[in-house]
């Protein structure tokens, strides 16, 4: 045959997910840590995967991890699962919470993987836009639940790329008022020192979605999980795919749930400086700046398309959201080492000077 069916109706018009990754001496765009995991456990790791039968498969739930992560968070492994980082498992809720039918609620601007995942499962979408200053209409939110007919809701906390925590307060109303499953991603929490993991003993509906890539630094071994009710987890159980966390992943996360305490220095740092760079922005002209729980910063410039390009002409990668619905004018900054911060707010101060 010269020629092949269509591919599934709901992929027409899709573009692919492109996280614009680039060479560059400062890479902020993708929010990772700026930092290598330390010598010394980095030869711990080696040990570990030096371990592994690499003809064998993995443990298909990744059970050592699991426990763990429950003894972490004064859980059961059956209140856990892992997945093939964080992207794997909203997959999965959407396939177990979605599909013709039902209903997910997005609220945008935020990580526009969850309305992808929607679409791909055939789920209606149903958005409620955030307010100009990128806070939740919580009204709104409420108002949309009452009908009756959403299955899923997003927060994402702090949000993707706005920066911003969901506050508790609202969560627990929100668990309180619906019986859909309010998923919240929590994949930058441990740069904003709030989790609403404790709300996990009152309310069955809730699902904390956490990952290794950030604070971790672990972006490359690809480990995410989820903390809900153990129904819940049973529920991805059915539709997550077997040995999705290969074994070499397990072994690595495993020495780094053991070691969690050595990262604390780190996670501090990025804080300590995303502050600083935030005070530095807003004495720059033209550049204004929302405010930040997370590893990152968003800021809104005039023809910021064209100061994401001469940043990177001065070796500066940021993330580019400036022609995103309803981030016009925007670019997402990552929170690097000291140095690549110095190096970034020194270019932007280049660019504006030349622009006026």
């Amino acid at each position: 045959m010269r020629s092949v069916r269509p591919a599934a109706p709901q992929l027409a018009g899709m573009e692919p997910y492109d996280p614009k990754y680039l060479p560059a001496d400062a890479l902020l765009s993708a929010n990772e840590s700026p930092w290598e995991v330390d010598e010394a456990l980095r030869r711990e790791i080696a040990r570990a995967v030096e371990a592994v039968p690499l003809n064998r498969y993995p443990d298909p739930l990744a059970n050592e991890v699991r426990d763990s992560l429950a003894q972490e968070f004064g859980l059961a492994r059956d209140q856990v699962l892992v997945g093939n980082g964080g992207d794997e498992l909203l997959f999965n809720v959407a396939l177990a919470w979605g599909g013709p039918g039902r209903t997910f609620l997005n609220l945008p601007p935020t990580f526009s993987v969850y309305e992808a995942n929607a679409r791909l499962t055939g789920t209606t979408v149903v958005n409620v836009p955030r307010r100009e200053d990128f806070s939740l209409d919580e009204q709104a939110v409420l108002a949309r639940v009452s009908q009756g007919d959403v299955d899923c809701i997003i927060l994402t906390s702090p949000n993707n790329p706005t920066g911003q925590c969901v506050p508790e307060e609202f969560v627990r109303e929100l668990l309180d008022a619906t019986d859909a499953l309010v998923f919240v991603d929590e994949a930058y929490g441990e740069f904003s020192g709030r989790s609403v993991v404790p709300l996990l003993a009152e309310h069955r509906n809730l699902l904390v979605l956490r990952t290794f890539s950030k604070a971790y630094r672990l972006a490359g071994a690809r480990m995410g999980y989820v903390l809900g009710d153990p129904e819940v987890i049973q529920e991805l159980v059915k539709v997550r795919q077997p040995y999705s966390v290969d074994a070499v992943s397990q072994a690595i996360a495993r020495v780094v749930c053991q070691n969690r305490a050595s990262f604390a220095d780190g996670i501090a740092l990025t804080i300590t400086e995303r502050e600083r760079v935030m005070r530095e922005l807003a004495h720059i002209p033209g550049v204004e700046v929302f405010p930040s729980d997370a590893n990152f910063v968003l800021v809104r410039m005039e023809g910021a398309s064209g100061v994401w390009e001469d940043l990177y002409a001065r070796g500066v990668l940021v993330r580019d959201f400036s022609r995103a619905p309803r981030l016009e004018n925007c670019l997402r900054v990552s929170i690097g080492s000291p140095d690549e911060n110095n190096r970034f707010l020194r270019a932007l101060r280049e660019v504006v000077e030349e622009g006026e």
